[in-house]
C-alpha cells in the first residue's frame, strides 16, 4: 500500500512540478527541439542523476521509513541512510538536477528561473515548515542528525 500511495503523490506532486509546469514555461510545442544540440544531449546527465536520486529516496522512504514523500503521508521512522547521510533534503536536490537537466534538453533558459523559483520555495517550505515537524516527530534524534550533515550541500557526515 505504501508503493500506491507514493505513486499517487509523484503522479500529483512531482509530475505537476517536474513535468507539467516545466512544459508549460518552455511551450508544450518545444518538444520537437530536444536533443538538436550537444547541450541538450548532455541535460541527459542531471536528468537521468536527478530521476535515479529521487528513486532512491522514495525507496528508503518506504523501506527505512515505513512513509511515502509526501508531507501528509511522512515517513514513521527518520531516514538517515543512503544519500540522506551526506545531505538532509537529497530529494529537493533530485528535483534541481531534472530541471536542470530539462533546461538543456529544452534549451530553455526560461526554466533556470523556474529552478530558482523551486529551490526558493524548497528552502522555505525545509526551513519554515520540515524542520520544525521533523524536530517535533523525532527529537533529539533529528537535533544529532541536523548536527551531523548538511541541509543542502552533500558531505560526509560532521563528527
Amino acid at each position: 500500500m505504501i508503493w500506491l500511495r507514493t505513486l499517487c503523490f509523484a503522479l500529483t506532486f512531482v509530475a505537476t512540478a517536474l513535468v507539467l509546469l516545466p512544459l508549460w514555461v518552455v511551450g508544450w510545442q518545444r518538444g520537437e527541439r530536444i536533443f538538436a544540440s550537444s547541450l541538450a544531449a548532455a541535460g541527459i546527465v542531471p536528468l537521468a542523476l536527478g530521476v535515479a536520486l529521487m528513486l532512491w529516496c522514495w525507496w528508503d522512504f518506504a523501506v527505512r521509513g515505513r512513509g511515502t514523500p509526501a508531507p501528509f503521508d511522512p515517513p514513521r521512522a527518520l531516514v538517515i541512510a543512503g544519500p540522506y547521510r551526506y545531505v538532509r533534503n537529497p530529494m529537493y536536490i533530485a528535483a534541481g538536477l531534472v530541471l536542470l537537466g530539462e533546461a538543456a534538453i529544452f534549451g530553455a533558459p526560461r526554466l533556470l528561473l523556474y529552478g530558482l523559483a523551486f529551490a526558493a520555495v524548497a528552502h522555505s517550505f525545509v526551513v519554515l515548515y520540515e524542520e520544525r515537524t521533523l524536530r517535533r516527530r523525532f527529537g533529539a534524534d533529528y537535533d544529532t542528525y541536523r548536527a551531523a550533515v548538511h541541509r543542502w550541500l552533500p558531505a560526509p557526515p560532521r563528527r
